[in-house]
């Protein structure tokens, strides 16, 4: 913040304080005998409004609430670049409980980062630490349940853009992921675009409706412009974080106008970084837990025959 604005600031504040304070010990009346039974003049439906002055306890909770703000902002941050005489911040505080959470569970996390992910599988208390740091860090993304939404990447589906296994897990929390779907509609034109889609839809594993006669023009440009990334096969790369487009999972939508935005305009998606946020101990039951939710995806699926 500028000098100006915190001068301006603290001369909105101050003047807004010192005006409610003169309004109210000029507007007072302390001889209630004067005006008693006086009225203002105004008249509604047969109702006179008396000129009777404000209760005396009811004035006074009006000087002890502005009494009360002077002190807030001496003691508390709200006068511009004044951070008040106690020098209390919200990142302080945030910082402090944090410190006082890892004193006490720091002993914990140390035990389980220790064991390995698959051993962790097999501990309930472990999972359930997991899931709160999931539920507190995550949650704005990947939903509380880590079900995600458009956009933001489904943890329970055994469906993975960077990899599945508890490294890659842990990576793509770590160091955080970029990913880069180019747009597409100025090489390949409308036409091109449209035929790529009906293309993708004729392979993939859901029962879409498709145009056959766009289907052989788009194989043609797919293979000379997506198969680098997606595969001939349409499986995708985790490498590169290259999307499977043959199964039924769509990251940005599967209708064929949301399919033809992503790949006419492309789309850019960052997961930060949270190796200075977590640190490892953290990051370690947030990975056992993520990697529960998939595993319990992957039981799911052999239970009702071998069917993802």
């Amino acid at each position: 913040m500028s000098n100006f604005w915190s001068i301006y600031i603290i001369a909105i504040v101050v003047i807004n304080i010192a005006g409610c304070a003169a309004l109210l010990f000029f507007t007072r009346k302390k001889k209630e005998s004067s005006t008693q039974g006086k009225t203002t003049g105004h008249v509604y439906d047969g109702i006179e409004e008396y000129d009777n002055p404000l209760p005396r306890w009811w004035l006074w909770m009006f000087y002890i609430t502005i009494i009360f703000s002077v002190i807030y902002l001496v003691l508390y941050p709200g006068l511009g670049k004044f951070q008040g005489v106690l020098g209390w911040s919200q990142v302080n505080q945030y910082n402090e409980e944090v410190a006082k959470a890892d004193e006490q569970f720091m002993p914990m996390y140390e035990k389980y980062a220790a064991m390995s992910v698959e051993e962790l599988q097999n501990k309930p208390e472990a999972l359930d630490m997991g899931q709160s740091i999931f539920a507190n860090t995550c949650f704005g993304c990947h939903g509380a349940d880590g079900r995600g939404a458009l956009g933001f990447p489904d943890l329970t589906d055994n469906d993975w853009l960077y990899g599945g296994t508890p490294e890659q897990i842990k990576k793509s929390i770590v160091d955080g992921r970029r990913g880069l779907m180019p747009a597409w509609e100025a090489t390949l034109g409308e036409q091109g675009v449209s035929e790529v889609i009906h293309y993708v839809l004729s392979k993939n594993n859901a029962e879409r409706s498709f145009r056959e006669e766009l289907v052989e023009a788009g194989e043609t440009k797919y293979n000379q412009f997506c198969a680098a990334c997606h595969g001939k096969d349409l499986t995708g790369n985790v490498a590169l974080g290259a999307a499977n487009l043959a199964d039924t999972v769509w990251l940005h939508g599967g209708s064929i106008s949301m399919i033809k935005n992503t790949v006419a305009n492309g789309i850019q998606a960052n997961m930060p970084a949270h190796k200075d946020i977590l640190g490892e101990e953290k990051i370690h039951l947030v990975t056992a837990y993520v990697y529960s939710l998939s595993r319990d995806e992957q039981v799911q699926a052999l239970e009702d025959g071998g069917q993802k």
